[in-house]
């Protein structure tokens, strides 16, 4: 809104002032208006208004991606054959090949295509093209890209998501958009019913749904189901009291592979966990957020299919 000119860049936006796209559709956030957006044929009062998620200026909130995001983003799977959409050549990494160095002949041939270790103590390699150019981290467009235009996909730093780690996760969750974490929540409400005031860092306050507002769901059957399955007759393990593992509800999926990590890391498929309260400095994270348009990121007019804008 600060690009269009609709609101002042405000110095003081902190605490509770904080800016989001939540707290500001809720009224819960006024911002310093330069020139606003003009009122509706309908509407009576001031000249202007405030901005509606319909106008197509605000952002979904940015998130974490889910596991299963994250896979497809570092796959980056496109059928070559475009007419008939064929897909041959089956990727052990982010980029084309078997290997670990850019096959094709050009620019890049024979450069490595991420940053990580060999082997013990080896974390650059040998002189010339068999040297990644990074003992640690490397700067961000220091590697070719993934066909999805993503850079450093694998290598240079594992990566947050949004999942809690399960070692059975692929087989207790369903296989349309998977993800293990779901806490049903919904935003608390005044005496009279409307929207409670954030808190101090500028938050809607949410709380989990209780058994009234459940009811006879099908979809689920509590609140918080990260603890789906744990402690029954299938998993016989109970991480929530993590007495008999390291695993617990805390522990969140990391992928892709880091500066001091082997080559099975970049692998794509590989999953480790660590802790949501540790840091580390070979684990980062990249944001996602809710797309909004059709599946395969194109729009319909008139009988046309064009490119949707994203």
């Amino acid at each position: 809104m600060v690009n269009d000119g609709i609101i002042e860049l405000d110095p003081n936006q902190y605490g509770a002032e904080h800016f989001t796209t939540e707290t500001y559709l809720l009224g819960q956030y006024q911002g310093i208006e330069k020139k606003g957006i003009p009122k509706l044929a309908s509407q009576e009062g001031a000249e202007t208004r405030r901005v509606r998620f319909e106008d197509g200026i605000l952002l979904p909130d940015y998130r974490l991606p889910t596991e299963a995001e994250w896979e497809y983003a570092a796959l980056a799977i496109i059928a070559e054959d475009k007419s008939e959409e064929r897909f041959s050549d089956r990727k052990v990494y982010p980029w084309k090949g078997q290997g670990v160095r850019y096959e094709k002949h050009g620019k890049w041939h024979g450069d490595m295509m991420a940053n990580f270790k060999r082997g013990a103590g080896d974390y650059a390699g040998l002189g010339g093209n068999q040297n990644d150019h990074g003992e640690i981290t490397a700067p961000v467009k220091t590697y070719y890209p993934n066909d999805f235009g993503l850079y450093n996909m694998a290598g240079n730093v594992s990566e947050w998501v949004l999942d809690v780690f399960r070692p059975m996760s692929t087989l207790d969750v369903q296989d349309f958009n998977p993800f293990r974490g779901n806490v049903f929540q919904t935003q608390e409400k005044d005496e009279e019913g409307r929207v409670a005031p954030k808190d101090s860092l500028g938050r809607i306050k949410y709380r989990e749904l209780n058994a009234d507002e459940i009811g006879d769901r099908t979809n689920f059957r509590k609140a918080n189901v990260i603890n789906y399955r744990d402690g029954d007759e299938q998993s016989m393990v109970s991480y929530g009291t993590n007495k008999t593992t390291l695993i617990s509800d805390k522990s969140r999926v990391i992928k892709g592979g880091s500066w001091r990590d082997t080559a099975y890391w970049l692998s794509p498929g590989t999953r480790r966990f660590m802790d949501e309260d540790k840091a580390a400095n070979w684990v980062g994270f990249r944001c996602a957020m809710i797309r909004i348009g059709s599946s395969d990121g194109k729009e319909i007019k008139g009988g046309k299919t064009k490119k949707a804008r994203l």
